[in-house]
């Protein structure tokens, strides 16, 4: 009961260092999915309108990269932006940016390949409609985001969920320097290293409320999609 007190009271109390690490979670997080978006939206639709072997390869090879370590793609990017890579000039190590530059890298498979398969739910009715009507391949785009928004954002909402508790790329590129580039993850690895269980279960017990946040908006926005096809 005491140790539950005293969690309480950290959360409850707006501890600073707490909602400090917090607030630069969720702000690294927001960065790295809008980075991935602009990248990753244009890249599903490309897979989609690519031939049928190219497409098979393309949507095998971004699924397989789903399942790639955080801490694989933190040492390649560490590799690059190190004092002795070729972008060590850029002074990147250790800073927000570092951290934002893996997490996009991260988020990239994930939002395409989530996108992709929501693409593969559309009508083919759809594309032969658009295309009669006259339109480009600009608005044929729009057309099908118009027709998928509920799934693209519930792509990224997932994207943003598996982001937000990743550790192997925020404690590699940033250094877990307190008040700078300390995210909830690496603040929790840290605290449980030195005893600090209240503070490390303050962070998970928000960590874990976030994940479930987003995983019942996504279950909202997935409900809502399908009431809409069956309408």
């Amino acid at each position: 009961m005491d140790l539950l007190q005293k969690i309480f009271y950290l959360i409850f109390s707006f501890d600073r260092d707490i909602y400090q690490i917090v607030l630069t979670s969720l702000g690294l997080t927001f960065f790295s999915i809008s980075f991935a978006t602009v990248i990753a939206v244009p890249l599903a639709f490309i897979i989609d309108f690519s031939n049928y072997k190219i497409k098979k390869f393309l949507i095998a090879f971004i699924n397989s990269l789903t399942s790639l370590p955080t801490v694989v793609i933190g040492l390649i990017v560490y590799s690059f932006i190190s004092r002795k890579g070729i972008l060590g000039f850029t002074g990147l190590l250790f800073t927000p940016g570092a951290i934002v530059i893996g997490q996009t890298i991260l988020a990239i498979p994930i939002i395409t390949s989530t996108i992709v398969a929501g693409f593969s739910k559309i009508d083919s009715k759809l594309y032969e409609t658009l295309k009669t009507l006259g339109a480009d391949k600009r608005q044929i785009f729009l057309g099908i985001i118009s027709e998928t928004k509920i799934l693209i954002v519930a792509a990224l909402l997932f994207g943003f969920g598996r982001i937000i508790g990743e550790v192997g790329v925020s404690m590699m590129l940033g250094g877990n320097i307190k008040r700078y580039t300390r995210t909830m993850t690496t603040a929790i690895a840290l605290e449980t290293s030195k005893g600090e269980f209240e503070f490390a279960l303050a962070l998970g017990i928000i960590l874990l409320l976030i994940a479930l946040s987003i995983n019942f908006i996504i279950h909202l926005f997935l409900k809502r999609e399908d009431k809409w096809k069956r309408i």
